[in-house]
């Protein structure tokens, strides 16, 4: 079956080819305005047409009527017989009325033009001559024109008119069934037969682009076939009624008119569009030349002291915009109409729109730039800003997206990011080469010995998954407080995506460490009464011989 979209394309061509040639009436006016000034203009020519057929041409006015207001008045007179089906055609005569001089064609006593003697001019017929054959003239078409109002007339070329109309789309049909199933096969067998542009080993352009612009220039000739046929059809149909005969006359006049205009602006503008031509290709060409250069310091084939392979794309981002922004500069004034006060005034308006709502914007392409040469983080790595704690998914010139560990996507403009503190965990182990350090306190009374404390710790630290045992996890004594000690246990780590659980566990190493050594956690501090009560340490800690001690009361002395 045909497709809906072929239907749409030949009726949206059908409407472009009417709505071009209905312009063209205008276009020649408007293409009047852009032509320089003309030499001295010659007579101008006033026609006399009756149902759009010219019967002759009005150079000279007489008494105070000008050359125009004169042929609307002939034209307006013989209109009036010819609508007049009880005047007989026999009855246009010519005679002379009034001054002898001149030759008057009349129809009855009524007057419908007077031939002068400067209408004749230099011709060598004579005023009778002339008033004869245009007596002639207006009797074969007001002949015609009644003609074509009889209802017998006018009833046949309907019935063609609607017959045409079936056999055209009928053809138009045919026309797009067909070559809807010979233009792939066609195309395929042009892309086999014309080989492929190549450079060496790059290729310039593949076997499926000349397939698909052979698909192109099938479908581009499909289009101007169904446009003759459409200008057949125009011509045909306009041509069988009276009210659109003119147009159907000069139909073939207005669509090459159109077509003439349509080249000749093309063939004005020629030469800024090889200029444009010309920069676009030059363009192209650096964009190629740098992203090759940018890929290769990415790939490390191409090394730059000092400059980091992750720097390379948005390096290579930040030329393309402003190359194509440096291109468009040069290209601007060979566009047409560049400098119209219309152009200027929507580039104004842009302008103020650009400046008036881009100030967060290109203060967060700004932040962007420097996070990027700064590389504070780079995609991938766990960081931290203020409560924001996750890993990095995504970082452009406008946003950064933390992913973070309940799996919620965090938006942070760079804007903020630029005026924040970024705690980055890998970027030591990526590009140091050293390993993490967690550090985890807990606080113990004073009546616990240090050292059997920095023994359970550090065994905690030594049990725990992903904490390595070289260089060896150590404690700190980070504070002496008014009811206990600060014990900072610092463990080196390069698993840093495993953070977490990492903690997690090292938390519970803790407590059964310090639970296996009979240390009991007091954190935060609180007073403990002992006599009488039951050790804090779980049971399971304490053994199955383990009493509560007992209540000891003593006099004082």
């Amino acid at each position: 079956m045909t497709k809906p979209r072929s239907w749409t394309r030949f009726f949206l061509c059908l409407l472009f080819a009417f709505l071009l040639v209905v312009g063209q009436a205008e276009w020649p006016l408007m293409a009047q305005d852009t032509q320089a000034p003309l030499a001295p203009l010659e007579i101008q020519e006033y026609p006399v047409t009756l149902d759009g057929e010219v019967l002759f041409e009005v150079r000279q006015g007489i008494g105070s009527f000008t050359p125009e207001e004169r042929a609307a008045a002939i034209q307006r007179r013989i209109l009036q017989v010819a609508e007049d089906e009880d005047i007989p055609i026999d009855s246009i005569t010519i005679k002379r009325v009034g001054d002898r001089d001149n030759v008057t064609v009349v129809q009855g006593n009524r007057p419908l033009i007077t031939v002068t003697k400067a209408d004749v001019g230099d011709r060598l017929e004579s005023q009778e001559e002339v008033a004869i054959e245009l007596a002639q003239r207006i009797r074969e078409a007001i002949t015609r024109y009644r003609q074509d109002r009889v209802p017998q007339n006018l009833l046949k070329n309907t019935v063609f008119a609607v017959l045409t109309t079936i056999l055209t789309l009928i053809l138009c049909s045919v026309i797009i069934r067909i070559s809807g199933k010979i233009f792939p096969p066609l195309s395929r067998w042009g892309g086999e037969r014309i080989p492929p542009l190549r450079l060496q080993n790059f290729e310039i352009i593949s076997r499926e682009t000349v397939e698909r612009w052979l698909l192109r220039i099938l479908q581009f000739t499909r289009l101007a076939l169904l446009l003759f046929i459409l200008y057949l059809y125009l011509t045909f149909v306009f041509n069988l009624f009276p009210w659109t005969r003119t147009f159907g006359k000069n139909f073939l006049n207005h669509f090459l008119g159109s077509l003439e205009f349509i080249l000749t602006s093309i063939g004005n503008y020629l030469p800024n569009l090889v200029a444009i031509a010309v920069i676009v290709a030059i363009t192209y060409y650096i964009l190629k030349g740098v992203r090759a250069i940018f890929y290769a310091i990415e790939t490390e084939r191409l090394v730059i002291p000092g400059f980091y392979t992750d720097w390379a794309k948005p390096t290579y981002n930040l030329l393309q915009i402003l190359i194509i922004a440096l291109a468009a500069v040069v290209v601007f004034p060979y566009l047409p109409g560049f400098d119209s006060p219309a152009f200027r005034g929507i580039s104004v308006f842009l302008g103020i729109l650009f400046s008036l709502g881009s100030t967060s914007a290109i203060a967060n392409v700004v932040g962007g730039v420097i996070l990027i040469y700064t590389r504070s983080f780079q995609v991938g790595d766990l960081i931290q800003i203020g409560d924001v704690k996750g890993i990095v998914v995504q970082k452009t010139l406008l946003v950064t997206r933390i992913c973070a560990f309940n799996n919620q996507v965090i938006t942070v403009p760079n804007s903020s990011l630029l005026n924040s503190t970024v705690i980055n965990y890998a970027v030591a182990i990526r590009e140091m080469g050293q390993p993490l350090i967690l550090q985890t306190t807990i606080t113990l009374g004073y009546d616990v010995p240090w050292r059997d404390v920095y023994e359970a710790m550090i065994e905690a630290g030594r049990r725990t998954t992903g904490i390595l045992d070289d260089p060896p996890p150590f404690v700190l004594q980070t504070a002496l407080n008014d009811y206990h000690i600060a014990y900072e246990l610092n463990v080196y780590t390069r698993n840093w995506k495993g953070l977490r659980y990492t903690i997690s566990e090292l938390h519970q190493n803790l407590q059964d460490a310090c639970n296996e050594a009979g240390i009991e956690i007091m954190s935060p501090s609180y007073l403990a009464l002992r006599d009488g009560n039951t050790s804090t340490i779980p049971s399971n800690y304490l053994g199955d011989d383990y009493l509560p001690p007992g209540f000891r009361i003593t006099l004082p002395k």
